[in-house]
């Protein structure tokens, strides 16, 4: 069976200007991390950082191919039992853009929301592509065009160049042919 997962390594850095009903947070904040309501990991409780809290810790978590973001929720333990401060959405098209090599290492920031909606910090976190399904990865489209008849139709013949900058550089152009009302 074919995986369906690309696994990440996400580090939880720190966050910034965090609060519950307006005021700092004093201590014992975590993230938990998910990609759906069945596959999350959590981080370490930080029990000095207040409002300013750093973990620096790294998660392995693998997220199924289908799922468009990841959620971020810091949460503070109180005397009353967990709250909640804030939420991110990660989309995966942050760090999976289609033009970055697995294994690129991602900075990104998300403004954090509370229940209502409201601003209430920002989280910093890296990602980290380590793994691709098998049908994504290179091993696999370098198997698959083995195989193809097309592929190696087309290995057989020579494309031509074509200079795209006045003979400078050679490369290939590709576009969609586009015709006007008449042609002949």
């Amino acid at each position: 069976m074919r995986s369906t997962c690309r696994t990440l390594e996400i580090t939880l850095l720190s966050c910034e200007d965090l609060r519950i009903h307006r005021k700092w947070v004093k201590k014992n904040t975590y993230v938990m991390v998910r990609t759906d309501h069945l596959n999350y990991c959590t981080s370490k409780l930080d029990t000095e950082g207040g409002a300013y809290p750093s973990w620096n810790q790294k998660l392995t978590l693998d997220m199924p191919v289908h799922e468009p973001f990841i959620t971020l929720e810091v949460h503070c333990k109180t005397a009353s039992g967990d709250r909640t401060i804030g939420t991110a959405r990660m989309s995966s098209t942050d760090f999976m853009g289609g033009y970055l090599p697995l294994n690129y290492l991602n900075f990104l920031s998300y403004r954090l929301r509370d229940a209502k909606g409201e601003r209430n910090g920002i989280i910093n976190v890296s990602v980290k592509v380590i793994k691709l399904p098998e049908y994504m990865s290179s091993d696999y489209e370098n198997k698959m065009s083995e195989n193809n008849v097309c592929s190696m139709m087309s290995k057989s013949k020579l494309i031509p160049a074509v200079s795209v900058d006045g003979g400078k550089n050679l490369g290939f152009v590709t576009g969609i042919p586009v015709w006007g009302g008449n042609h002949e």
